[in-house]
């Protein structure tokens, strides 16, 4: 078993996820990542990883499966032997007007975005009662607070999320196992790259889209310092949702 502290980051290979593995990884925790499609995304994460001096390994599986969420959580307990921070980053967008939107759209986000959270966090969840110690965070969003045209899927999938972490906090807090949920604005990644962006930073008080760093902080201060934190949703937005 590794002396460092583990962290197990789901949809890891670039944009938020990347960011999150690789804040951990300064922090010096043993990181574990999740992917699903681009193998030579998740080897340079990887290579970035193990550069700053600290044990990794990617572990490529669909988050919307449950069997293969069991098997990928037993393979990193095997690995690493222990889980301390689970973040539950993994999901997709399909958008569109929901009197257009086909039950295949709307079954993948809820499956990708929302379902996977429990299929990842109830094996993890077994190991850090045993540990007596545990931090789950789940990746919301603002259209999961304030809903959004054109994504009734994911906003419902990112709803479920707040209602999954408030629910898990009050059962596990005996435990001493901490569950939040960040709930992020608009930040540049691939998902927000052909989004008109003078005219989403006219809402933003703070004038600009936030950045992948701007939400690993705060999964990094969740996991480390947030202590007497728990069930809670922490919004990274610029201050859209005020």
């Amino acid at each position: 078993m590794t002396d460092n502290k583990v962290a197990l980051v789901t949809g890891a290979s670039r944009g938020i996820g990347k960011a999150c593995a690789i804040e951990l990884a300064k922090a010096g925790y043993d990181v574990a990542i999740s992917y699903a499609g681009n193998d030579e995304a998740a080897n340079k994460t990887i290579e970035e990883l193990n550069a700053i001096g600290i044990k990794s390994k990617a572990y490529k599986f669909n988050v919307a499966d449950k069997e293969a969420c069991q098997k990928a959580v037993e393979e990193v307990i095997n690995d690493f032997g222990k889980i301390d921070v689970l973040v539950n980053n993994a999901g997709i967008t399909r958008d569109g007007l929901f009197l257009r939107m086909n039950a295949e759209n709307w079954e993948a986000v809820i499956n990708t975005n929302l379902n996977s959270a429990f299929y990842m966090t109830n094996p993890v969840i077994k190991l850090m009662m045993k540990q007596r110690y545990g931090c789950v965070v789940n990746m919301s969003s603002i259209v999961g607070i304030m809903g959004n045209a054109g994504q009734a899927n994911y906003s419902a999938a990112k709803a479920g999320l707040i209602g999954f972490t408030k629910s898990l906090a009050k059962e596990l807090g005996s435990r001493n196992i901490r569950v939040n949920a960040i709930a992020p604005g608009f930040i540049q990644t691939d998902m927000t790259k052909d989004l008109d962006t003078e005219k989403i930073t006219d809402h933003i008080p703070l004038k600009r889209l936030g950045l992948p760093e701007d939400i690993a902080k705060t999964v990094k201060f969740l996991a480390e310092d947030a202590t007497y934190i728990t069930g809670q949703v922490i919004g990274v937005d610029g201050g859209l949702v005020i």
